[in-house]
């Protein structure tokens, strides 16, 4: 009778679940030995870089004083400020900053007493870092070298940068680079500014208008020392001079880069190609004869645009040939702001031998229905109205509960802690007897523009907050509909999102508005000090009726002769004028309120 044999074994499935399980159990040992190894391969890295920091720390002692230094900078010696060597078959890259240390302990040069020799030690900072390892973060090391007996050359002078922003704010990490080819040493090496936009150079050779300095930051504009020429013989900020055991201060105002983006159109918005057009602004290179920052002619592209990417914060002026300037959008002169990027339409129109461009502010704002009547004794009378221009509050007084805007001091809501009833008619946040709330927002009413708009920009005075309330001190968000009773208002920023808001450099209003007939503004307060508080002035909606100019007013084929404008508008003064037209003349009026 055969016998029956158990042949038991695995199922596929236990095999598949062993062999992971073994698979798991290598890669994981794998790890940990690729770890060790990079462990080690980390340390032997630090090890080296520390042999070499000593070894350059060696070398340095045993240098003569006045050897220590950077070549061609301040102070300037025998080294190099970058290089590189390999050991082990491994590159390594290898950075000397030395600085002079002028000590309290005798003085300074700028303090009392004054220390005519400032130059007493030197700071030396060496840092190491392998090229090839991934290494974040250099291993340094600092140390001191003193002279024996004197502190530094008595013929040698001290210079101080100082670096801000437009708003006098001090611009921290500058980059300066110094240069001086007539001094002996000469000198060609970069620095930076400290946290009060300052750098002190205190051990410089002697020489008249020798420096010629340049500040950058990235994203900021550029200034620089500028040499005189046939071109610009008075130049404003000429080479710095370095007198000896003097002090030489020199400042320089930097910002966040502009744009300007041109585009060219007429009064039925289609596109003029190919426009020129003159840009000015105000800032100044040189004098006598003027000399400007931005001042040339360009000329709008096939689709009638023309972007300047890169400009300094200024006021721009436009001046169109081969056409007339029916207007601008926004008005001219334009403030472009730091940081900021402004659209500006030039409407232009058939080119007449003579026009007249009139533009009608209050406190810089566009007046929208002015009467604007031109006569001449020749017989021209003509009378127009200025285009849709702005919606301005100034005042809060009135307070909360108003759902559509008709008494100009009231608004919709507010958080409880705001102040409007400041003296001055600000809007401020709630004193609450010994500080200030830390924040504070309120909601305007619904503004009914007339029609179907074009939103500009918003503005608001004063733009420049006090440091100490921060940056966020105060800011806007934007609701707008084609019904001025929607289901909610969607408060947007310049993103055309709920998570952005305008403020000092983002004031050009999101083109998702654009066609809403109602909107609303909110605005924020904020402070980061509670000793102080923001402060609102004004508010103005700037907008425009299709491409109808905001406060402008247009009058074409004149003959060259006196005319005399009269401007009206309710509530403020008549203005009266007399000018001389020959050729394209654009005159800027200014309203007084009665």
């Amino acid at each position: 009778m055969p016998v029956l044999k158990n042949k038991l074994g695995f199922s596929l499935i236990e095999a598949i679940i062993a062999t992971a399980i073994f698979a798991l159990f290598v890669l994981g040992i794998y790890g940990g030995i690729q770890l060790v190894f990079k462990i080690v391969y980390s340390s032997r890295i630090r090890i080296i870089e520390t042999a070499l920091l000593n070894e350059q720390i060696e070398i340095i002692h045993n240098a003569d004083f006045f050897d220590v230094g950077i070549v061609n900078g301040s102070p300037s010696g025998i080294f190099d400020r970058t290089v590189t060597t390999t050991r082990n078959g491994i590159e390594f890259e290898i950075t000397r900053t030395i600085r002079n240390i002028d000590d309290p302990y005798d003085g300074t040069i700028d303090g009392e007493p004054q220390d005519t020799a400032p130059a007493d030690y030197k700071l030396v900072d060496i840092e190491v870092v392998c090229m090839s390892c991934g290494q974040g973060t250099p291993l340094s090391v600092e140390t001191y070298v003193a002279p024996k007996f004197l502190e530094g050359d008595p013929t040698h002078g001290a210079l101080f940068v100082e670096v801000f922003d437009a708003n006098v704010v001090p611009v921290q990490g500058a980059t300066v680079y110094i240069v001086s080819t007539s001094t002996d040493p000469t000198y060609d090496f970069y620095d930076t500014t400290d946290n009060d936009g300052m750098l002190r150079i205190v051990d410089l050779a002697a020489g008249v208008e020798s420096y010629h300095l340049t500040v950058t930051k990235d994203g900021y504009t550029t200034a620089q020392t500028i040499t005189a020429s046939v071109d610009n013989p008075n130049p404003t900020k000429p080479p710095a001079t370095v007198v000896g055991q003097g002090v030489t201060e020199i400042s320089f105002s930097i910002d966040l880069v502009s744009a300007i983006e041109v585009s060219s159109i007429n009064s039925l918005c289609q596109i003029i190609p190919s426009v020129n057009f003159d840009m000015r602004g105000t800032k100044l290179l040189g004098t006598e004869p003027d000399v400007y920052t931005v001042d040339g002619n360009y000329a709008t592209d096939g689709s009638g645009e023309y972007t300047f990417p890169s400009l300094i914060w200024d006021n721009y002026g436009f001046i169109v040939s081969g056409y007339d300037l029916i207007g601008t959008i926004p008005d001219v002169p334009l403030e472009l702001n730091p940081g900021a990027t402004q659209p500006v339409q030039l409407v232009v129109g058939a080119n007449t031998i003579n026009s007249l461009l009139i533009m009608v502010t209050n406190d810089r704002q566009p007046i929208a229905n002015a009467v604007v009547h031109v006569s001449s004794t020749s017989g021209f009378d003509q009378s127009k109205l200025t285009g849709v221009g702005s919606i301005t509050q100034t005042d809060w007084v009135g307070g909360a509960g108003q759902e559509s805007y008709s008494e100009a001091t009231r608004y919709f809501a507010d958080s409880g802690s705001v102040d409007i009833s400041s003296p001055a008619g600000d809007l401020k946040l709630q004193n609450l007897g010994v500080n200030y709330s830390t924040d504070g927002d309120l909601e305007s009413s619904t503004i009914d523009l007339g029609a179907s708009v074009e939103y500009v920009t918003l503005e608001w005075t004063p733009l420049s907050q006090s440091v100490e309330a921060g940056a966020n001190a105060l800011r806007f968000q934007i609701a707008s509909s084609v019904s001025s009773s929607p289901t909610s208002w969607e408060f947007l920023g310049p993103d055309s999102t709920s998570s952005t808001y305008y403020m000092a450099d983002s004031q050009v209003i999101a083109s998702i508005h654009d066609g809403d007939r109602y909107m609303r503004y909110k605005v924020f307060l904020h402070t980061d000090d509670t000793s102080v508080t923001p402060a609102l002035s004004e508010v103005s909606v700037i907008y425009t009726n299709s491409c109808t100019p905001p406060g402008q007013v247009y009058f074409g084929g004149l003959s060259a002769e006196d005319y005399t404008i009269t401007v009206t508008q309710d509530g403020y003064q008549t203005y009266e004028t007399t000018v001389n037209i020959s050729g394209d003349v654009m005159v800027g009026v200014e309203l007084t309120p009665v």
